[in-house]
């Protein structure tokens, strides 16, 4: 009966399932976000070397970034299909895009374990590593990798329990590999004397922990679809529409890595090692901000899904406005908080005058059109929900390679503070690709709608 009360993703009112699907999703999101978060909060606090180390950790963002795009490129390329075919009762077919995922993620994950192992060195130096904090990020890097075939399960195969409407299960996933992160962290990092060592090796321990619990699930009795011995072969006709689909959120997160190298290396030229940390900050401060956002769009996802594969576009309607209208009062009220009270979320990580003094102006700078970026989100995950590849990667493309990396580069040309136009390029890019990102829904989502009462998804 539980089950079913989950699953019922056609029935109900949408603003009860969202709440039921969301906010474990939300919990998921944040507690996920305390594995590297709570590493740099550790970090930043070493004494003597927290500065540095903090700076070090940073430098490894570009690389952290890229193994989870390659998980979203299968997870969230796959969980809306899955849901897709499951809302037309097809049961079979989810089972072989579960298993076919499966397996890529497991090839992607050991080809990015020799990559990095092998590049780490000349990878750090290319991303604004300087002789002092070289060492810190190589120390950090090297063994986060050796765990990457744990955290793309982790991260890959939950969107997996998500979309089935278990959020509950999903959200387990992350808390308990979370808890374990947050217990090891000090001991590892303090009581052995580990420093940024230790935090890794917490890091890549609580990401096995939740694959575990992930492969336990999927393996299981109680999921509606399983990974079997049959469907592990992949197969292009299978794998091509969800890498069509997945490739936006991967552009999400892998043009976050090359942004993230594009700022590191423009702050290191004109600021230093302080303008790197500040930027490892403020990176933090904007998870804080966008993952309970995620975890919003996680939790409409299936609902979409599931009732755009059914053909019921009255409920996609409901869903997708619901969702927008929560992801913008997030963003606006957290927008809020930051530029009245920028330096209570710097101390968070680092007491450093110095980098505290940079950071704290620079919050006021970076997020300064962060709270309207909250119609995005809603804009461009609603069109991931409806298969709408094409128009997602776009969206994605935007932002980040069309906006923001060049004018990384531009805007200190027409500035004396050259610090302050790198940061500047991040509100500026934001503007504009909310307002495109709106302005394409506002013409395409009538069609796509239409397209579905005709039952020709």
């Amino acid at each position: 009966m539980e089950q079913k009360k989950e699953l019922n993703l056609g029935e109900g009112k949408i603003g009860l399932l969202l709440f039921k699907l969301a906010v474990p999703a939300i919990v998921a999101q944040m507690v996920n976000m305390l594995y590297n978060m709570v590493d740099r909060i550790y970090i930043g606090h070493i004494a003597e070397s927290g500065a540095l180390s903090l700076t070090g950790l940073g430098l490894c963002f570009p690389v952290i970034m890229m193994i989870a795009a390659f998980s979203n490129l299968i997870g969230f390329g796959g969980g809306p299909q899955v849901a897709i075919w499951m809302g037309k009762q097809d049961k079979k077919q989810a089972e072989k895009i579960l298993g076919n995922c499966f397996t890529s993620l497991l090839v992607i994950a050991v080809l990015l374990t020799v990559f990095f192992e092998i590049t780490a060195v000349p990878i750090l130096k290319l991303f604004g590593a300087s002789a002092d904090t070289l060492p810190y990020a190589l120390s950090y890097l090297r063994i986060y990798v050796l765990g990457t075939i744990c955290v793309m399960i982790a991260i890959g195969m939950n969107p997996f329990i998500n979309t089935q409407g278990f959020s509950k299960d999903g959200m387990k996933t992350v808390v308990i590999g979370a808890v374990c992160n947050i217990i090891l962290d000090p001991i590892f990092i303090f009581a052995f004397g580990m420093g940024v060592q230790g935090a890794a090796l917490a890091t890549v321990i609580s990401q096995g922990v939740s694959a575990i619990w992930v492969l336990r699930f999927l393996f299981g009795k109680k999921t509606i679809i399983k990974i079997k011995k049959e469907n592990l072969m992949p197969k292009a006709k299978v794998m091509m529409p969800v890498l069509a689909l997945g490739v936006s959120p991967f552009i999400m997160s892998a043009t976050e890595s090359v942004l993230n190298i594009a700022f590191n290396m423009s702050l290191s030229k004109y600021g230093g090692d302080v303008a790197v940390g500040a930027m490892t900050i403020l990176s933090s401060i904007s998870q804080l901000q966008f993952m309970p956002v995620q975890g919003l769009a996680q939790g409409a996802q299936p609902i979409t899904s599931f009732n755009y594969g059914a053909g019921n576009t009255e409920r996609v309607k409901k869903t997708y406005r619901l969702l927008t209208l929560c992801c913008f009062a997030y963003t606006m009220a957290f927008w809020a908080l930051a530029e009245l009270y920028p330096g209570a979320f710097v101390r968070i990580f680092n007491n450093s005058p110095e980098l505290l003094e940079t950071t704290t102006w620079a919050l006021r700078i970076y997020l300064a059109a962060s709270g309207v970026f909250g119609l995005q989100s809603a804009v461009q995950q609603t069109f991931i929900a409806l298969g709408q590849a094409k128009i997602s990667l776009f969206i994605a493309c935007l932002r980040k390679i069309i906006l923001l990396i060049p004018l990384i580069y531009i805007l200190p040309m027409f500035f004396a503070d050259k610090v302050f136009a790198v940061f500047l390029a991040e509100p500026v890019a934001d503007l504009i690709s909310v307002i495109t990102a709106v302005t394409l829904f506002s013409i395409n989502i009538p069609k796509i709608l239409k397209t579905a009462e005709k039952k020709d998804i």
